[in-house]
């Protein structure tokens, strides 16, 4: 019997092509997390370390958590 295999979306070509934006609060240090919009996703990163690669979350996710922090929640 064989396993299944999963397969991953690759978002090299995207994260490429990605235009990545900061918070209008950023104090401009570079001390900040950055997205970027990956069609049906969003991709969260350091700005401080964009070498360590983004988290990639669905859009549904990322509101929850913006939510979370503006009420106080999270």
């Amino acid at each position: 019997m064989s396993t299944p295999r999963m397969t991953v979306p690759s978002y090299n070509a995207l994260l490429a092509q990605a235009r990545w934006r900061k918070s209008s609060y950023s104090g401009g240090a570079n001390d900040c997390v950055e997205i970027a919009e990956l069609g049906e996703h969003v991709a969260v990163r350091d700005s401080k370390d964009v070498e360590l690669g983004p988290l990639v979350f669905s859009p549904g996710a990322v509101r929850e958590l913006v939510g979370g922090i503006v009420s106080g929640r999270v």
